[in-house]
């Protein structure tokens, strides 16, 4: 075992040196000072609001699908899962290239959106809207593999029992399978938080966090921009701490 503890050990060293060393050059004043800054604190409001939505609205879709891709048998399967993984290897660019080109104010949904009041390019429906793209298969993908692991067993003896297909998911299945559910759905928004690509495309106004992150390094240079992405660092670090809280108390 010990060649693959050496092996585990120098990844843990390449991944965790940037964020070390970004820990140890950034005080967590002057990045507060910064998050507070007039150019940059609407950005994060802008980031957490898009995030939020954009994760609720991944966990309403994405947790059901999961299920259906876990328990389902027919040719649908194959094809789902491969849809549903693809924005994990679009280029984020190419996202919102394609993003644009579907819901653009000239495009014919475009215009069917915005006769009814709802536009997404340079707005923060936008930013929600690219991030939500980027984030669910994170919430499919880890439903899926949760309830795969849910004994058929103990749901087919909930419905023996008078139990509804809607009742025994959300009183068998999704009990058992939220430990890994909720991993899937922490990542996911911390992968919607922190897009940029897709999200500069479709909605560059208004600012998200990582495009100000940009901006800034863009103006004013690399310390300035340290200061934001060691925020990006605090949040990665709470989430993991609350995942890890959340699945102790699941279990």
């Amino acid at each position: 075992m010990r060649p693959f503890f050496l092996v585990a050990a120098l990844l843990v060293l390449i991944l965790g040196a940037p964020p070390v060393w970004l820990v140890g050059s950034v005080s967590p004043a002057s990045a507060f000072t910064v998050l507070l800054a007039p150019d940059v604190a609407p950005a994060l409001g802008v980031s957490l609001v898009a995030s939020l939505v954009a994760l609720l609205a991944s966990a309403v879709l994405g947790i059901p699908a999961g299920y259906a891709i876990a328990r389902g048998r027919g040719w649908w399967r194959g094809p789902t899962t491969f849809v549903v993984a693809l924005p994990l290897v679009f280029p984020p660019i190419a996202t919102g290239v394609m993003l644009l080109g579907l819901v653009g104010t000239r495009t014919p949904l475009g215009r069917a959106f915005g006769a009814i009041g709802l536009q997404f390019v340079d707005r923060i429906g936008g930013v929600a809207l690219a991030e939500f793209f980027v984030s669910a298969p994170f919430i499919v993908i880890a439903a899926a593999a949760a309830f795969a692991d849910v004994d058929v067993r103990l749901e087919e003896a909930a419905r023996t029992l008078g139990a509804g297909t809607l009742r025994t998911f959300a009183r068998v299945s999704l009990p058992l399978a939220a430990p890994t559910i909720s991993a899937g759905v922490l990542l996911g928004w911390l992968r919607a938080l922190g897009e940029y690509g897709a999200t500069s495309i479709v909605a560059y106004h208004p600012t998200s966090l990582p495009v100000a992150l940009y901006v800034v390094l863009s103006s004013d240079g690399l310390p300035r921009a340290l200061a934001i992405a060691y925020a990006f660092i605090v949040f990665a670090a709470l989430v993991v701490a609350a995942q890890a809280a959340l699945r102790r108390r699941l279990l």
